[in-house]
């Protein structure tokens, strides 16, 4: 059994040490998937249903460089219009750096790609997430998503792909595959963060504690009634001088 390892003070670390703790395998051969939540003591994965509520300081630093290291961040429909997202903004220098050493990033410092997941293409080709400045959003939906919608979207600037709702995790990770998305940020919500672990689709967790009880019936990080339990073995854990926790953990058998 693997030990927990020592805690280290975030002040301790600089971006780049914290760039060795974040990456990315070098060059996978296919989707590796990084899921990204925050909770508070007690458990709860939100406050009057947004994350945002939760987030510290430290929390907001690992975040952006999450990002600055992701080819395509991945997140549900639901916590899309929640947390009202629109495209990524990262730091171009970096991403291009970050790509030269093998850590993740982009040749020309271009921001990760926003990917939505909804199973009925329901969203708003007015919201943020169409009108930002930035790369064009991909759209995973259902072959059976009304075409009217998916209509909407594409001539809202959207990339559209339809997946088998009976193999939805593999569809969409066959699909950045192609795109040559390969480290995948998924920011959840609960319902996307269930699916993929009931499709032993997730490679690693990194989940940040925030120092407040909520109580409140927010719910957990993962839904899903299928999931089967997924040993993980822990990486680091992080300390900031607010209380802040900040683990990532790694599943015990990757893929390949």
């Amino acid at each position: 059994m693997q030990r927990m390892p020592n805690a280290i003070q975030l002040t301790d670390l600089t971006r780049d040490d914290l760039v060795e703790l974040y990456a990315y395998p070098v060059e996978p051969s296919a989707p590796y998937v990084r899921v990204n939540f925050i909770t508070s003591i007690d458990g709860a994965a939100s406050v009057d249903g947004r994350s945002g509520r939760l987030g510290t300081p430290a929390d907001k630093r690992v975040f952006g460089l999450l990002r600055d290291l992701a080819d395509v961040v991945l997140v549900g429909a639901g916590t899309a219009r929640a947390e009202n997202y629109g495209a990524a903004h990262t730091d171009s220098e970096l991403r291009k750096r970050l790509h030269r050493e093998g850590f993740g990033g982009d040749p020309d410092g271009t921001p990760p790609r926003i990917a939505i997941v909804t199973a009925s293409a329901y969203l708003d080709p007015a919201s943020k997430l169409f009108t930002d400045t930035g790369a064009r959003p991909i759209i995973f939906t259902t072959t059976a998503a009304p075409d009217d919608r998916k209509k909407r979207l594409i001539d809202a600037g959207a990339d559209v792909i339809g997946y088998d709702e009976n193999a939805a995790t593999t569809g969409i990770l066959e699909a950045l595959d192609g795109l040559g998305l390969r480290r995948v940020l998924c920011e959840g919500g609960p319902s996307l963060f269930g699916q993929f672990l009931t499709a032993g689709a997730v490679d690693e967790l990194c989940l940040t504690i925030s120092p407040q009880l909520v109580g409140g019936t927010a719910g957990r990080i993962a839904v899903s009634p299928e999931a089967l339990p997924t040993p993980m073995n822990p990486c680091h854990l992080l300390l900031d001088h607010d209380g802040t926790i900040l683990t990532r953990w790694e599943r015990a058998h990757t893929r390949g």
